[in-house]
């Protein structure tokens, strides 16, 4: 019997894939037990190692997600929504801790995560980095202090081939400020401003998108009112932020009890 927990990666191939692969392997508090790829793709049956570009990991990438999770006590899982909800069942099938670093939810899916959260440990967070939580907390504080004199735009910057908007970070960002408003983020927000738009409403809080490059994620929450502005930022330079987030995540989720998690519950904030 292993002492250490047993982890898939799911999306294997993908960026964050990659990452969580290296970082899982090389931990000293977790195992890689499993890879998981769509059917079809080029690395099933090879050892992902070698898929990676170097040496061996002796773990052979499988499209065949509901064996991988009987082996394992966590999955961590950065793909698409409707790959998603698919593993959160699975994984609640395996009682595995399900991590979903996955963004775009909507609440078709979200719906599909919480009857598997009944079952199961999930840890769920549209960003696992510990500065963004932090921010998350800080942004709901000074929503609280301030009245609706005070215009609440939250403006995100990520990569070219980043393809929702707003990311669930801004969209974290934005349920903060409502929460400390008292106020229900889908009647406060505005998005997407275009054309003539008339004047702001009051209490309204805005989003603006910037999509470039090869930007990690910067997220800025602006607090404006007259004469006078307040500016919280935080600026991801590195991936392994959001790698290193999940692997706490998954160890942290061994043994509670079944839920619907977040990371400021594995942060303790």
């Amino acid at each position: 019997m292993h002492a250490l927990p047993g982890i898939v990666v799911t999306g294997a191939s993908g960026r964050m894939g990659q990452m969580l692969i290296r970082m899982v392997a090389a931990s000293d508090k977790a195992r890689l037990v499993a890879c998981v790829e769509r059917a079809g793709h080029p690395w099933l049956g090879r050892d992902v190692g070698a898929c990676m570009g170097g040496a061996d990991l002796g773990v052979t990438v499988t499209d065949d997600p509901l064996e991988a999770f009987a082996r394992a006590q966590g999955v961590i899982d950065f793909t698409a929504p409707a790959a998603t909800v698919e593993f959160a069942a699975l994984a609640a099938q395996a009682r595995a801790v399900h991590v979903i670093g996955t963004t775009g939810l909507e609440p078709a899916h979200l719906a599909r995560i919480e009857a598997a959260a009944r079952h199961a440990v999930i840890v769920r967070a549209g960003n696992m980095s510990l500065g963004v939580n932090l921010l998350v907390r800080l942004t709901q504080k000074v929503a609280q202090a301030l009245d609706a004199d005070w215009d609440i735009e939250v403006v995100e910057a990520h990569h070219r081939m980043k393809v929702d908007a707003p990311s669930g970070t801004a969209l974290m960002l934005g349920q903060a400020a409502a929460d400390g408003r008292e106020v229900a983020l889908d009647q406060a927000m505005v998005s997407g401003r275009d054309g003539i738009t008339g004047a702001r409403a009051r209490g309204s809080i805005g989003f603006s998108a910037i999509r470039g490059g090869d930007i990690v994620g910067e997220h800025d929450v602006i607090f404006a009112a007259d004469g006078e502005r307040i500016v919280l930022r935080h600026i991801a330079t590195d991936r392994a932020i959001f790698v290193r987030g999940a692997l706490r995540a998954v160890l942290w989720g061994q043994g509670q009890k079944p839920g619907h998690y977040g990371m400021m519950d594995v942060l303790g904030l």
